[in-house]
């Protein structure tokens, strides 16, 4: 988004809004905003995160393949070029990134930011669709006609009412990528355990195992009241990783109760590839702002 404000001299300027793609947004919020893509490497085949692999594609090379991908942080130069495009003489931008705890791609933003006047980086301690919803709120805020340091300020005290917490369908893909041990994994896979999980303090936090899909979206939902409730005035996004949402659709409609009094519609969007390396598909997640 940008917000035309008039400096002296009637010299027009505008805030921009960029994330990173491992932010997890609606096609009509991705267009208002700028985005820097990290990358994702299948063995020696490298692609560019939601630009020559989409979220489709990932995921059905993330089911053939039988080595995990890997991926890797947005460089400084990949920033200082995004900047150099995207800003006009006099504009400003707010950088929103994925959990510093998680990546060094904020650690790549505030080298890059240091090369321009008026470019503020915020770590939003979260990722996919929690980083989702905080974009959307700086989109509100340009639309209020905050300056870019103004907003800054704002999510950064705004990212701690936002909650994700998501339930999983295998704990395969923690055990591919050495957070889980191999034990833990198959015992979860013969009991059929889906883990439901948060992030706290930018990291991916465990808050208990279900046995089977039921007894998952009601820990889920319980979850969700325990975090503090709702705060429907602010945005809601829920996304699924994988090839469908049929998960995702037999959990809204399962909770329906949270939902059906206080949201007219429930967003949903796919979780693209970062998260998806770690968590396989099958994923249900919610991000919200509490109450």
């Amino acid at each position: 988004v940008t917000r035309t404000i008039r400096k002296k001299g009637n010299t027009p300027m505008s805030v921009k809004i960029i994330v990173d793609s491992t932010t997890d947004l609606l096609p009509s919020i991705r267009e208002q905003v700028t985005v820097v893509p990290l990358t994702v490497c299948f063995g020696q085949e490298e692609f560019t995160d939601g630009v020559t692999i989409t979220h489709e594609q990932f995921y059905e090379k993330l089911v053939e393949c039988d080595v995990l991908p890997t991926t890797s942080q947005a460089s400084p130069a990949a920033f200082i070029r995004v900047l150099s495009e995207t800003l006009a003489p006099g504009d400003s931008a707010l950088i929103l990134t994925l959990s510093s705890e998680l990546s060094g791609t904020y650690q790549s933003a505030v080298i890059a930011a240091g090369e321009f006047e008026e470019v503020f980086v915020v770590d939003s301690s979260s990722v996919a669709i929690g980083t989702g919803i905080l974009t959307e709120y700086a989109l509100e805020c340009v639309k209020k006609g905050m300056s870019a340091k103004e907003i800054a300020e704002e999510i950064d005290r705004k990212k701690k009412d936002v909650c994700v917490i998501a339930m999983l369908d295998t704990l395969e893909y923690l055990k591919k990528g050495g957070r889980i041990s191999s034990t833990a994994a198959f015992a979860g896979g013969i009991l059929n355990i889906k883990p439901v999980v948060n992030i706290e303090n930018g990291r991916i936090n465990i808050l208990g195992k279900a046995r089977g899909s039921k007894q998952g979206n009601n820990l889920l939902i319980q979850e969700i009241q325990k975090a503090g409730g709702i705060d429907f005035k602010l945005p809601i996004l829920l996304g699924y990783t994988g090839l469908t949402d049929v998960l995702l659709q037999k959990y809204i409609k399962d909770s329906r109760l949270l939902w059906e009094d206080a949201a007219e519609s429930l967003r949903y969007t796919s979780i693209g590839s970062v998260v998806g390396t770690h968590t396989g598909p099958g994923v249900i997640a919610a991000a919200f702002f509490r109450k």
